[in-house]
């Protein structure tokens, strides 16, 4: 049996995250991360193998991060935790440990549509044998279906796009792609523009079957229309994978994930959980949260790594900051949509604002911006925002989800001092989040 101190269990964006935090506030411990893959993707660029990148082995995050932070990397797969004796067993041995982090992801969400598992359907597997296979079977098809218009389902079908000379076609069973982070407006101009570029979008369309004899033929939808298919690929999200967790009968969410509390602590005093795996509860009133993000497991490891041995952080609750770009228009949001704080009962006060993001607008670069805030009413704090642009759009929706954790006002906000250029940012006079602000603030006062 090999002893030390600190084990991670998984070694994608948490596990990485969280062994690399151990190590910064606990220098003197000896850590292990245990992972069962030889290779680890980087999870948010897994849709750019097929296009951009070109292959999975150019979208791998390297191990010479554990090496420079003195942490041990073990190859196996863990099939049991005792928790009394504080043992991990893996295919290749056993290790004992004093404090434990499980980072052990999520796996696709496989849909109860019949003929999903033929030959020619692919779901988004986190595993560098599989996509290179799924590359290789795209290089010989010319129809693909994509079912699921979020964010893997339209990256996905535009990467495949570009490689040329290919039908794709998005099936999305909402009334329109995107709807679960942006709203209408946002996600209307989104599959405009994904329209151009030559891919086929089908809205509130369910599917009822993927049809064939051996291998995908066609997706049958519930109306009747048939869609010719080669490939297929299920972009319909992830559940938490929590296995390990059940046979260790450690506590389980609602939502499937592994119960942790503020400090990311487990039912176990001496194991923590992050990432996908764990259950997550909502900033906005703290209900249940079914956000997978990579950008939220870093955080959850942030926590889980710095607490182990003294609690020091605490999760406020998952805001939910997203981006994608297709083409050269972003889009980027952070916090509720409109729809979301109608649903959740908010009062609020929206204010959108559009204007280029360089000024003069003529300078190289420039690009026009849609933002749009949304305000509680009574409190005027921040609640939400959505950015609509050029590149920029992922930076914006990073400073709105700071302002929301720091629960500022619309006057907060319409206080910043910011720093401009024209090459660079918005004019000084009509800077956008400030313009956005002041609006907001004019509307609340109206109303009292």
């Amino acid at each position: 049996m090999i002893k030390t101190d600190i084990i991670v269990i998984g070694g994608s964006a948490a596990g990485l995250t969280a062994a690399i935090t151990a190590r910064r506030h606990y220098p003197d411990k000896k850590i292990t991360l245990i992972r069962k893959e030889k290779k680890v993707l980087i999870p948010c660029g897994i849709p750019y193998i097929f296009g951009t990148i070109g292959s999975p082995e150019k979208n791998l995050i390297p191990d010479s991060l554990l090496e420079k932070n003195n942490i041990e990397l073990v190859l196996s797969e863990a099939t049991d935790i005792d928790r009394e004796k504080k043992i991990i067993h893996t295919k290749d041995g056993e290790f004992s440990y004093n404090k434990l982090i499980l980072a052990t992801g999520s796996k696709p969400a496989m849909p109860p549509i019949p003929g999903f598992e033929l030959k020619g359907v692919y779901a988004v597997v986190k595993d560098v044998e599989y996509l290179e296979s799924l590359q290789n079977h795209l290089e010989n098809v010319k129809e693909i279906v994509v079912i699921g218009g979020g964010f893997i389902g339209m990256e996905f079908a535009d990467e495949i796009n570009k490689l040329g000379g290919k039908t794709v076609t998005i099936v999305e069973i909402a009334p329109h792609c995107l709807s679960l982070a942006y709203d209408e407006e946002f996600c209307i101009e989104m599959e405009e523009h994904v329209r151009e570029r030559g891919i086929q979008i089908l809205t509130s369309q369910k599917v009822e079957r993927i049809a064939g004899n051996g291998k995908v033929e066609k997706v049958i939808l519930s109306n009747g229309d048939e869609i010719n298919a080669q490939v297929v690929i299920l972009g319909i999200g992830a559940v938490a994978y929590n296995e390990l967790a059940k046979k260790a009968k450690l506590r389980i969410g609602l939502t499937g994930g592994i119960e942790v509390d503020r400090t990311m602590k487990t039912s176990d005093d001496n194991i923590f959980c992050c990432g996908d795996c764990a259950e997550k509860i909502s900033f906005f009133g703290g209900k249940l949260s079914p956000l997978k993000l990579a950008s939220i497991a870093s955080l959850e490891a942030r926590i889980a790594g710095a607490n182990l041995y003294g609690l020091f952080r605490e999760n406020e609750g998952t805001i939910g900051v997203w981006s994608t770009s297709i083409g050269d228009l972003a889009l980027a949001t952070a916090g509720l949509t409109e729809e979301m704080a109608n649903m959740l009962g908010y009062q609020i006060v929206i204010s959108t604002v559009e204007g280029p993001n360089r000024h003069p607008g003529m300078m190289p670069g420039a690009r026009l911006h849609k933002l749009k805030l949304i305000f509680e009413r009574t409190t005027g704090v921040l609640l939400g925002g959505q950015v609509m642009g050029g590149e920029s759009a992922g930076e914006i929706s990073n400073i709105i989800s700071a302002c929301i954790i720091s629960r500022m006002t619309a006057n907060d906000i319409s206080m910043f001092q910011v720093g401009t250029h024209p090459a660079l940012t918005a004019s000084p006079v009509v800077y956008p989040l400030i313009t956005a602000a002041e609006i907001a603030i004019g509307k609340i006062k109206k109303i009292k």
